[in-house]
């Protein structure tokens, strides 16, 4: 398996405070990131610009979940890795199908906000990614608990606004949300690190979390620059 996205890692540091066995893992994590990128990028376009899955609308979302509890249900064993990847491919390709509208909304405003914003994405996620790999005593970890809790209000706070529309609660939510899965980053790469110190060594589960962790960055920016874009076309109008 390629370890693409870890290697570009590997070029600005060695690592040597971490484990052989934990960075033969977290290359395999990142390249099983990388693969559910390329699924999200196939599932985004091909809804996008051919339609696909364009009637399913929220059912993507419930297939999604149903592949992520087959994957975490379907044992860690060199003869189910096919079946895995497959089922990570999957939920990456589902992830895009949904982010097909927002993007199409963002290509109607300028179609380089899309790029803008994958690449934003990326940068965050590299430099968090780094921060963590490099701290070497594990103190992003205790961030967890306060992450959830943030997670949970969130998710309140999302559901009444359902009710009562309000723009302001809507635009909180948007950078308080980014702030929150930047954080994430951190606290998942760690957790990454000490599951595998503590035996746990499927990288194939282990790369969902940076992938949904990836998915929502890049969501919150594309919406950020999408309301910047359309604030000067309604200012030149």
């Amino acid at each position: 398996m390629a370890s693409v996205g870890f290697d570009r890692f590997e070029a600005l540091g060695k690592f040597d405070h971490l484990e052989p066995r934990v960075r033969t893992h977290l290359k395999n994590v990142y390249s099983c990131l990388f693969i559910a990128l390329l699924g999200a990028t196939a599932g985004a376009y091909l809804n996008v610009f051919f339609g696909v899955m364009q009637e399913v609308g929220f059912l993507t979302g419930l297939i999604s979940v149903g592949l992520c509890v087959w994957l975490r249900a379907t044992p860690h064993e060199s003869k189910t890795v096919g079946k895995r990847i497959a089922m990570l491919t999957g939920i990456g390709f589902l992830t895009g199908v949904s982010f097909g509208p927002l993007i199409r909304y963002a290509a109607y405003l300028d179609p380089s906000i899309i790029m803008t914003a994958f690449l934003g994405a990326s940068i965050i996620f590299g430099c968090f990614s780094l921060t963590a790999l490099y701290s070497s005593d594990r103190k992003w970890l205790y961030l967890g608990g306060t992450l959830m809790s943030v997670l949970m209000y969130m998710t309140i706070a999302s559901f009444l606004n359902i009710f009562f529309r309000s723009q302001l609660l809507f635009q909180a939510q948007i950078y308080i949300g980014l702030v929150l899965f930047c954080l994430f980053v951190l606290y998942d790469t760690q957790m990454i690190i000490e599951k595998r110190l503590r035996g746990d060594d499927d990288y194939i589960w282990h790369s969902i979390d940076l992938f949904l962790d990836f998915a929502h960055i890049f969501r919150y920016i594309l919406i950020i620059l999408s309301q910047k874009e359309e604030g000067k076309k309604k200012r030149r109008n």
